[in-house]
């Protein structure tokens, strides 16, 4: 998420730079003034993103005190007229994520006004975290494991909105689930589950969109994060970061921990460079270490 205000007045590269191979791309926004979101939006086109989308989730004080994220979901009126601004500003899709309810507001009915309202003025997408976002009290951690979920509110939206587009999001962990969870819904988002385990989504593709195609390896991954690398030859701290993105490669595999240990030390990152990850690799105990280059 970027805040409004860290693009118009920030350094607009840094937060919104990305590689072509990424798309589709959506840019989330978090905002609560409709001409800032607006102007924002006509930013992210430019920069050529596929989507832009608002974000009513977030429940950290810290973004409460900008007005925006989870607490906007209090105040229904106001995003539709911030999802209006946008949509107004630009042909590309606005989209919403958001929570079924804020605080100890436990009715079905809240989050069916609240979606009911925005697909009212044009949204077709909704990405809905299926917990409560409690505004006091829990860090944003406990946010996403204390509310209990309620999927069951996401199905029925589902089933009062057919014609929009619902994604459900929330401790979803696998793609066995994730299949069983699309026969309720259009869509899932997998969040930390893709990130500390990225391997999971290895064959997504034949799963779930029967896409056949020659089984991707973690040599194949590796190969063409080195080629990335090479090609876009980021700063120092870019590279820590690609680096940093890269540590969920061989969870669950013998070596995982030296793997994410070569690939945190930024003087071997330094001296390595694009082939830092081949040699984390070959530290890690699956293949031979390669020759390094005098």
């Amino acid at each position: 998420m970027v805040s409004t205000g860290a693009l118009i007045h920030g350094n607009q590269a840094r937060h919104l730079n990305f590689n072509p191979e990424e798309h589709s791309v959506a840019l989330q926004l978090g905002g609560s003034d409709p001409a800032q979101l607006a102007c924002c939006a006509k930013i992210a086109r430019q920069w050529g993103y596929d989507e832009v989308n608002l974000n009513c989730g977030c429940p950290s004080p810290r973004v409460q005190k900008g007005s925006f994220g989870a607490c906007l979901m209090a105040d229904t009126s106001l995003v539709a007229d911030c999802v209006k601004a946008m949509m107004d500003s630009v042909e590309i899709p606005i989209t919403v994520k958001h929570r079924i309810g804020i605080d100890k507001v436990e009715s079905y009915e809240f989050v069916r006004d609240f979606v009911g309202t925005l697909h009212g003025v044009g949204v077709k997408v909704f990405i809905v975290h299926a917990r409560n976002a409690w505004l006091r009290g829990l860090s944003p951690k406990e946010n996403r494991e204390v509310p209990p979920l309620k999927r069951e509110f996401v199905f029925r939206l589902k089933k009062d909105f057919p014609n929009a587009t619902i994604v459900i999001n929330g401790a979803i962990s696998d793609l066995t689930e994730s299949e069983t969870l699309l026969k309720k819904v259009d869509g899932v988002m997998l969040g930390r589950a893709a990130y500390y385990t990225p391997w999971i989504l290895s064959d997504v593709d034949a799963r779930l969109f029967s896409d056949e195609h020659n089984p991707i390896t973690r040599e194949d991954v590796i190969k063409k994060m080195a080629e990335y690398v090479h090609r876009t030859d980021p700063e120092d701290l870019a590279l820590r970061a690609t680096c940093r993105h890269m540590h969920g490669l061989l969870t669950g595999l013998a070596g995982a921990k030296t793997w994410r240990r070569v690939l945190s030390d930024a003087t071997t990152i330094h001296r390595l460079r694009e082939k830092v990850f081949e040699y984390a690799y070959a530290q890690a105990g699956w293949t031979d270490l390669p020759e390094e280059e005098d």
